[in-house]
């Protein structure tokens, strides 16, 4: 058993212990409290003084593609978008994550402990996206959700990818019209097994992409919309009312434009990344401002690196800057800490500080959203992963 003592913790499921215990116990939260409840002074236990730093859960990206693209090697450690076909509904993020790329190790030393991985945005469907832990050299020793969602995208970038190969979609309408298509095919696919029963005779051909998409049609995971524009979130909400499925808006750089609008379909946004160069037209009203003007409106949001574009290290600084730009304070610290992990459907692993979940953990030196605060433990399912 370890016992961490004396730290402010930040459980995100509650108010904030000024002065609070976390225990351990076979890699899960075993006990959190305030100190005057603190009865482990004669234990055996590791005992952790925290001296009054701070204590968060690990961060969660909802969105990046860690893992995917290789830090420093071009395209032989590029991995993450198959741009051969518009519908690659059957690729699968895990099987391009990389552990062992340096990008990983450099979350976990900032205190991300998990990050939603997966293809980026080249094709109308890319594959699946899973979640994985930080910490390890193996993927099917990390990964602790998958599929968790299926990425499909709108806008500008599968335009782009496949008018240069001169095929379909070269509009927006054709992107809509190859997510119907998909969608459409895989309905009658699930009709058919359906209606076969138990006679494996009657099954239909297999067919890997419909298979993929039969999570969605069942509403077992999310479709994963890239959209930065009004008009394409709300074409990924058309699409998704029309089949009755799930969906979570990734990007969202128009959202604030919106904002009651999405608030009124009980859309979920992953906003970012909003920091850097306007490096294409539909980026043109990208700002900080964005997650703090959804959330105030009553979107729940979750704050993005979109990693690489922004190193996922740096999670932490782009919800301080979505505070400094008018978020409220909590608020940006639930969207890399419980907001993100509902999003995903994991908050019952992650996400907060409560009794029974994964104990993954961070001591910072300082509040995160000052620049210069840094990291000193991180532990991932109880193991202490990185010590500054």
């Amino acid at each position: 058993m370890i016992c961490i003592y004396n730290a402010k913790v930040y459980t995100m499921n509650g108010p904030v212990i000024e002065n609070g215990y976390v225990t351990i116990k076979d890699g899960k939260i075993a006990d959190v409290g305030k100190m005057q409840d603190y009865k482990c002074n004669t234990c055996s236990c590791v005992k952790i003084d925290a001296e009054g730093q701070l204590l968060l859960p690990g961060f969660i990206d909802a969105h990046s593609h860690l893992g995917l693209i290789e830090s420093s090697i071009g395209f032989e450690g590029s991995d993450v978008n198959e741009m051969t076909d518009p519908n690659t509904a059957h690729m699968r993020g895990i099987d391009g994550f990389n552990p062992l790329d340096i990008t990983v190790d450099e979350a976990l030393q900032a205190g991300v402990t998990s990050a939603a991985v997966g293809p980026g945005s080249a094709n109308v469907i890319g594959g699946t996206f899973a979640v994985v832990k930080t910490y390890g050299k193996r993927v099917d020793e990390m990964v602790y959700c998958d599929p968790v969602a299926m990425k499909c995208a709108f806008g500008e970038n599968p335009k782009r990818v496949y008018n240069a190969k001169k095929k379909m979609p070269s509009t927006r309408m054709g992107t809509a019209a190859i997510m119907r298509e998909a969608l459409a095919k895989a309905q009658q696919y699930l009709a058919k097994i359906e209606a076969a029963g138990d006679d494996l005779s009657k099954y239909p051909a297999y067919d890997a992409k419909c298979e993929a998409l039969l999570p969605v049609l069942k509403r077992e995971i999310p479709l994963k919309a890239h959209a930065h524009r009004a008009d394409d979130m709300f074409t990924a909400i058309r699409i998704a009312k029309e089949f009755n499925i799930r969906y979570t808006l990734e990007h969202a750089t128009e959202g604030h434009l919106i904002a009651e609008e999405l608030a009124a379909e009980n859309a979920v946004c992953v906003v970012g990344p909003s920091f850097g160069h306007r490096s294409k037209f539909e980026l043109q009203e990208k700002t900080f401002k964005t997650p703090g003007i959804l959330s105030r409106a009553g979107v729940k949001v979750a704050i993005t690196t979109d990693s690489p574009v922004v190193p996922l290290n740096y999670l932490p600084m782009m919800a301080a800057l979505a505070f400094e730009a008018g978020m409220d304070k909590m608020e940006a610290l639930k969207a890399i800490t419980i907001n993100a992990a509902q999003i995903l459907g994991v908050d019952q692993v992650v996400g907060s500080i409560e009794k029974g979940k994964d104990a993954d953990l961070v001591i910072y030196d300082r509040h995160p959203f000052d620049l210069t605060a840094k990291a000193q433990r991180v532990f991932v399912n109880g193991v202490e992963a990185f010590t500054r």
